[in-house]
């Protein structure tokens, strides 16, 4: 007989979820109904913790899959905003789809809600409609979408919806502002390097020559290189690109992702940001999971899925298994040893008073100001230390190449004694 996870009030207000045997989810709902209780979604259990794992070429052809059909996180808010608007205003939600796809400007996201608007026409639900779709809309998306339309409250689901996703569209963008300088740098360092090897060694490997002295070893590793790079540029940017795509499917194993992933979070100041950004994504998420009236081990297993940093999901992962076997959400996440105190406590007494969901909200808002304050830490901090950077390898190649020429007049000195 099936299992159906549900979530209910009873009737003092309070919250209450479990697992039901029955042999439809009509017949779930009745059995509920009849207990007085309220009903706040009902749902098939998953069977198990977890998915099945993929292959390293389904990872690949999933990456290229959402590359290709994915619109980007700005197009989805401005669509989320506007549906919620005209929900609310009385439009039915194929009205509301159709209106939305003749202004819609981006050539892509417009076929797709020409598909959504079809498939509701079909007899499709909004969120079976949007499933079809997993490069734009993910689980996390189509699983709120679900509650709002169990519970018949989808118009204020798709308003919370929308200040969520714009809240992790800003706190995005924050962070890669405060990346894009310095990635600005290491790419132009790379190129100025690159420069020094393929033009500059070169004229001084000549000179050099022809003078038949005995180079220093430095110098000599240094023309090895440049020698390297003008006889084989084809190779040289070959390999390069190979060794890109290498990290790429590095990154996709299980094992690789995990160790980069443990690299970033470990990097000065820029680790700090990162990590109070993904709590700040993870409360975020956890909060709107739980208003919206989805299952605990659900929304673990979604929030799982958003925080997109292998170190926090193994962490979330475990929690989840803790959570099933019958510890409580806080004592799971302090023993994964990952989540700091301030979210451990929030979720304690969330736990304890049954407002989870506005506490964790309170944890979002907490962790984003923090992230607001590294960056701009970071932001008067970092120009100096790239600059230092930037001088101490450039400099250094300097001197390698002239270290012969120091010799040189080192020489000529002890010549004219």
């Amino acid at each position: 007989m099936p299992n159906f996870a549900y979530i209910v009030k009873d009737a003092k207000g309070a919250r209450v979820e479990g697992i039901l045997k029955s042999e439809t989810l009509d017949q779930a709902i009745e059995k509920l109904s009849k207990e007085g209780s309220t009903i706040i979604s009902v749902k098939a259990a998953a069977e198990g913790a977890f998915k099945g794992k993929l292959s390293l070429f389904d990872k690949v052809m999933l990456t290229v899959y959402k590359i290709r059909t994915g619109v980007s996180l700005k197009v989805l808010v401005f669509f989320t905003r506007q549906l919620s608007t005209m929900f609310s205003a009385g439009l039915t939600i194929e009205k509301a789809i159709s209106n939305l796809e003749k202004e819609e400007k981006n050539k892509k996201f417009q076929r797709v809600l020409r598909r959504l608007s079809d498939d509701i026409k079909k007899g499709y639900s909004l969120s079976e409609a949007m499933e079809q779709h997993p490069g734009v809309f993910n689980p996390l998306y189509v699983a709120l979408v679900k509650a709002g339309e169990v519970s018949g409250t989808l118009h204020t689901v798709l308003d919370e919806l929308s200040d969520y996703l714009e809240k992790i569209e800003d706190t995005r963008r924050k962070v890669v502002s405060a990346m894009a300088y310095p990635i600005f740098i290491l790419v132009f360092l790379i190129l100025v390097v690159w420069g020094i090897f393929y033009w500059i060694i070169p004229q001084f490997s000549e000179v050099y020559s022809n003078f038949n002295a005995d180079l220093p070893g430095p110098t000599l590793a240094a023309i090895g290189v440049s020698k390297f790079i003008t006889n084989n540029l084809f190779v040289s940017v070959l390999l390069f690109l190979l060794f890109l795509f290498g990290l790429f499917l590095v990154y996709l194993t299980d094992r690789g992702r995990y160790v980069m992933d443990q690299f970033k979070l470990r990097i000065p100041v820029i680790g700090q940001v990162i990590n109070n950004s993904i709590m700040s994504k993870f409360a975020r998420t956890f909060s709107i999971l739980m208003a919206a009236g989805v299952p605990i081990m659900d929304t673990l297993e979604l929030s799982e899925n958003v925080v997109q940093n292998a170190v926090i999901e193994n962490a979330i992962r475990k929690a989840r298994v803790m959570v099933k076997e019958g510890y409580s959400v806080a004592g799971a996440f302090k023993r994964t040893g990952v989540f700091p105190s301030t979210l451990l406590q929030m979720t304690a007494t969330g736990e304890e008073t049954g407002d989870m969901d506005k506490l964790l909200g309170k944890a979002a808002e907490f962790y984003e100001k923090l992230v607001d304050a590294v960056i701009d830490r970071l932001t008067s901090l970092i120009e100096p230390l790239l600059i230092i950077l930037m001088a101490g390898i450039v400099g250094t190649i300097i001197v390698v190449i002239y270290l012969p020429i120091f010799d040189l007049g080192q020489a000529m000195s002890q010549g004219l004694k």
